[in-house]
C-alpha cells in the first residue's frame, strides 16, 4: 500500500528530479511559462503560505510544482487532489500531493486535519484549487469550496496568496502557460480574523481570486511578452519546411532568423526572476 500521509510520503529528492523533468516537459508543450511582472510573489519568511488558485485545466498540479521550484525553492510544497485521480498519478504523492474525497464530510475533515498539520511548519506551502473542479477562467461568479476558509480561520499566522492561471494561444503553434499572483492576505492582520465566519472568509477569498483572474486576463489579451517575466522558454515557430523556408529568406535579407512569429526580437535571453527573500508582504484586507 502506498504511503498516504503527505508529510511522510513527500521526497525532497524526488521533487527536485520531477521539477527538472517538468521543465523539459513544459518546454516541449508550451511556447513559454510566464508570470506577470506586476504579480511576482513576495515570500513572507518564517510564515506558512496558502496559495488559493483557480482551476482552469489538467496542467495545474504540474504548474504548481514548476512555480514552487522556480519561485519558492526553499519552501516545502503540498497540495490536495481528488483521491480517485491521484490513484492514476501515484508519483505525485512523492511531490507532496495527497488524496481527498471532496464530496463527503469525512473528506472535508481529512483535508482540514492534513492542512493544519502541514501549515504548522512555517516553511510549508499549501496549494489549493479552491474551485474544486475544472472551471473556465472566464466563468463568473467565481465560487470556492469552504475548505480553504476553514483553514484561514484556524491558521492566523499564515499568509494567503491568490493565484490565477490560464493557458491561452497567442501567436505560435503552442500555447502559453500564464500565472499571476494577487496581493497577499495576511490573516492575522485582517480585521476580526478570528471571529470572521466561514461564509465571510469564503466571500473575501472569492473576491481576491476574481481580481487576480481579471488582472491576468487583462495582461493576457494584450499578447505582450513585456508584461511578463519569462520563467521558461519552449520552442517557437511552426517547424519543418515552413520554418526552413523562413530561415532561408532571412539569410537572403541579411537578417538573424527568429522562429517566433514576432521575429528575432522576441527571442531575447531569459532574465533571472527577482529575489524576494526577507521581504514582508503588505497587508491586504479581504471582504466581509
Amino acid at each position: 500500500m502506498p504511503e498516504t500521509d503527505p508529510l511522510k510520503a513527500r521526497s525532497a529528492a524526488a521533487f527536485r528530479a520531477f521539477s527538472l523533468y517538468l521543465r523539459w516537459y513544459f518546454a516541449r508543450n508550451f511556447r513559454a511559462v510566464r508570470i506577470t511582472r506586476a504579480g511576482m510573489p513576495a515570500d513572507p519568511a518564517g510564515r506558512p503560505l496558502i496559495i488559493c488558485s483557480n482551476h482552469p485545466g489538467w496542467w495545474d498540479p504540474a504548474m504548481f510544482i514548476l512555480l514552487m521550484s522556480t519561485l519558492l525553492p526553499h519552501r516545502i510544497g503540498f497540495g490536495p487532489m481528488d483521491a480517485a485521480a491521484l490513484n492514476r498519478y501515484g508519483v505525485l504523492r512523492k511531490m507532496g500531493v495527497f488524496g481527498i474525497d471532496p464530496d463527503t464530510r469525512q473528506g472535508a475533515a481529512a483535508f482540514l486535519d492534513t492542512g493544519l498539520r502541514i501549515l504548522s511548519d512555517p516553511r510549508s506551502v499549501l496549494f489549493v484549487t479552491a474551485e474544486g473542479a475544472f472551471t473556465d477562467p472566464r466563468s463568473r461568479p467565481v465560487r470556492l469550496r469552504a475548505g480553504i476558509a476553514h483553514l484561514a480561520r484556524r491558521v492566523p499566522q499564515a499568509v494567503i496568496l491568490p493565484l490565477a492561471l490560464e493557458y491561452p494561444f497567442w501567436n505560435e503553434r503552442r500555447p502559453e502557460a500564464l500565472a499571476h499572483f494577487g496581493p497577499p492576505i495576511q490573516i492575522a492582520a485582517s480585521e476580526a480574523a478570528a471571529g470572521r465566519s466561514v461564509a465571510a472568509w469564503t466571500a473575501a477569498l472569492e473576491d481576491s481570486l476574481t481580481q487576480a483572474i481579471d488582472s491576468l486576463a487583462a495582461a493576457s489579451i494584450t499578447r505582450n511578452p513585456a508584461l511578463f517575466q519569462e520563467l521558461l522558454r519552449g520552442t517557437a515557430g511552426v517547424g519543418g519546411v515552413y520554418d526552413l523556408w523562413r530561415h532561408g529568406a532571412a539569410l537572403l535579407r541579411g537578417e538573424r532568423f527568429g522562429p517566433s512569429h514576432g521575429g528575432a526580437a522576441h527571442e531575447a535571453p531569459i532574465p533571472e526572476p527577482p529575489s524576494h527573500e526577507g521581504r514582508e508582504p503588505p497587508s491586504h484586507e479581504g471582504r466581509g
